[in-house]
């Protein structure tokens, strides 16, 4: 049964990261359901091997075609991301290293927010009850309000653009643009069990690990 959740929404476009289909079905049905039409970001440079990238990118863009949505593929750049979480690999899982993680995902989502006229950011990550949500949470606000800071700054200096730390790139598009952080526990208000619906009606890809080498390892 789908779960009848009213959203206050924090903006007019959206801007969802999305880790995976498991995790993105229920909240994705209750965004239409709920009028809203997100653009999915899928940045998730923590994932390996490719095959497994590739897959759950797959199922995702599966998901998204039934109701007609956009899928941004963001680069896949695990390299950046092992230098981002470096001295963390022996962190235990919702440890030091999984902030870091959010923190890196999260800041490139909340950069091409900025930059392609999203005003509002929100991530699948907290649908999961294997995430910390004070994690994502913490991680998401972070992401906005330095992409709002450097807009505001590229726009003082009256430049085109300028690079960032974490792999991101400041565009001009985005200058001016404050990107507002959505904080929704989408575990809340009967989505946890609706998650666990959809991916048997589905048939969903179900991974058992959250992604990188580490958190399979554990």
């Amino acid at each position: 049964m789908r779960p009848d959740v009213q959203l206050e929404v924090p903006g007019s476009r959206v801007l969802l990261h999305c880790c995976c289909a498991p995790c993105s079905g229920a909240v994705v049905e209750c965004l239409v359901a709920n009028g809203v039409r997100p653009t999915l970001f899928f940045s998730n440079a923590n994932i390996v091997p490719r095959e497994e990238y590739e897959l759950r990118r797959s199922e995702l863009c599966r998901y998204a075609a039934q109701y007609g949505l956009e899928v941004i593929d963001d680069e896949d750049d695990h390299a950046a991301w092992l230098a981002a979480v470096r001295g963390l690999e022996r962190e235990p899982e919702r440890g030091a290293r999984c902030l870091q993680c959010f923190r890196y995902r999260l800041l490139r989502a909340a950069r091409y927010a900025a930059a392609h006229g999203y005003d509002v950011l929100a991530t699948t990550l907290a649908s999961s009850r294997w995430k910390d949500l004070a994690q994502v949470d913490q991680a998401g606000r972070e992401a906005c309000e330095t992409v709002s800071a450097e807009a505001v700054s590229v726009l003082a200096l009256g430049g085109s653009g300028a690079g960032g730390p974490d792999g991101g790139e400041v565009l001009a598009l985005g200058a001016g643009r404050r990107v507002v952080w959505w904080g929704q526990n989408w575990r809340k208000g009967g989505l946890q069990p609706r998650r666990s619906e959809i991916i048997r009606e589905q048939g969903f890809y179900n991974q058992t690990w959250c992604g990188c080498e580490f958190s399979r390892h554990d």
